[in-house]
């Protein structure tokens, strides 16, 4: 019996499953292969490109299903890296070889590829300006299929100067393409302009996500919107690692999570649904106090992430703004070996029904000199459950936390206590922190109530 080869429909619209069209072509246990021609494609774009275009070996019906795919994730990062390693100081000329062959599969995947409309388009691999031209051609071409999520990962380390900067000439008026398809923007190791991150927001009625990170030029951007015509959904922000970052101001009614790196000047409202918050923020009362009294105006906040940068005088944290529905705070806080860790007992009380709360704490050095606070006139906190203690070591200021913790948070089911913090820059020589995990035992067992959980990392 011939077998009837079925023919890719270019429009892709779903065809009725008829059982004799099948019968003879495909085993009765093939159900996959008897499938319209658009599930095919969309359980293909769960897939890379190279896996999907892999499935043309299983029959002539898979041929040119591939390239068909909504979803082009062309990510390559994996070879760079192994690169990288392998030959860290000899290797360039392999990178730089590499580098070609990738936009040589980039251009190859791009000719070939036949659907009118794309969900996401990714760029992952090592590229710069060198590769201007190309990168260019690609993002044209994802913005001419209406992509809903572009994100683009160029992963280049070594020189902030060579980044290659999304171009002005495709937001100008020149070009006759339409953003509003646009719903998640991801730039990394991009340069991104102020007026580029402005331009999106103005002509992306629908973008619900934008995150920047590692961009040199960022450097005033403001995130604001939310009256006219065509108000500001935006719900996911991120810019971080942005060094040149001197100001940020949010202002966006739709966002629910949000994260900021910048110790300038910092300016956020007008966020009624904001649930989840990473953040920097000066050690000292008054930038806290400004910063609580910014975020008791967000009623649903739940989570918020503090990195809190010392300075060389740090004053003592007076009462707080609350946060009346906030369930977990994290604190990362690079502290001078004479500060004492109390003073965050300011953050806690300032979260009235807190659960959770994380402290990465790393020190600038490992001297005795303490001051001791007296913590006496703090009131009890009725609702913290899970503390968790990184940089733990032993001192007097560590065990003065943790009295604090067990003696005035007086539902605490768990205390998890670790030597080592999440961030590199906190971590301190591994001898030490084995000395630590002996030490914090001995005092810990003998020291904590029966009926809270002690954990140890």
């Amino acid at each position: 019996m011939s077998r009837k080869r079925v023919r890719t429909d270019s429009n892709l619209q779903a065809k009725e499953f008829d059982k004799k069209r099948y019968t003879g072509y495909y085993k009765d246990d093939d159900r996959i292969s008897r499938l319209p021609d658009d599930i095919l494609v969309h359980i293909l774009s769960f897939l890379s490109v190279e896996e999907g275009a892999r499935t043309s070996v299983l029959s002539s019906r898979w041929i040119n299903l591939w390239k068909y795919s909504t979803c082009l994730n062309l990510d390559r990062y994996t070879d760079f890296k192994k690169i990288r390693r392998k030959h860290p100081t000899t290797g360039d000329m392999l990178v730089d070889n590499e580098r070609r062959n990738y936009v040589t599969w980039v251009n190859r995947i791009l000719r070939s590829h036949k659907a009118p409309t794309l969900k996401q388009f990714r760029i992952s691999f090592g590229l710069n300006r060198k590769h201007r031209k190309s990168i260019t051609r690609w993002l044209e071409f994802a913005l001419s299929r209406q992509v809903q999520r572009l994100e683009l990962d160029l992963i280049y380390y070594n020189e902030p100067l060579m980044y290659y900067r999304f171009p002005d000439e495709l937001l100008s008026h020149t070009f006759i393409i339409n953003f509003k398809s646009l719903r998640e923007l991801i730039f990394s190791h991009v340069d991104v302009s102020d007026g580029a991150i402005e331009f999106f927001l103005r002509n992306c009625p629908l973008l619900e996500k934008l995150i920047v990170c590692h961009s040199t030029e960022l450097s005033n951007p403001r995130v604001c919107g939310g009256g006219g015509s065509s108000p500001l959904v935006l719900k996911h922000l991120e810019i971080v690692f942005c060094n040149g970052l001197k100001s940020l101001k949010v202002s966006a009614p739709s966002l629910t999570y949000v994260k900021a790196a910048t110790y300038e000047e910092l300016f956020i409202e007008n966020m009624p649904k904001l649930v989840e918050l990473h953040i920097n923020c000066i050690d000292n009362d008054v930038a806290l106090r400004r910063l609580f009294t910014a975020l008791s105006r967000c009623p649903q906040l739940e989570t918020l992430s503090l990195m809190l940068l010392s300075q060389e005088e740090t004053n003592e944290i007076c009462k707080l703004p609350q946060l009346p529905k906030l369930k977990k705070l994290e604190i990362q806080y690079a502290a001078r070996d004479f500060e004492t860790l109390i003073r965050l007992a300011r953050l806690i009380s300032a979260c009235p029904v807190l659960e959770e709360f994380v402290v990465e704490c790393g020190w600038a050095y490992l001297r005795k000199k303490h001051t001791k606070v007296d913590y006496a006139a703090i009131t009890p906190h009725h609702y913290l459950k899970v503390v968790k203690f990184c940089g733990y070591y032993g001192r007097p200021r560590d065990l003065e936390f943790v009295n604090y913790i067990w003696e005035k948070c007086v539902v605490l089911e768990k205390l998890i206590i670790g030597p080592t913090c999440a961030l590199e820059i906190f971590k301190g020589p591994r001898d030490v922190e084995q000395t630590a995990i002996k030490k914090g035992k001995r005092q810990l067992e003998a020291l904590v109530p029966r009926h809270i959980e002690l954990v140890y990392l």
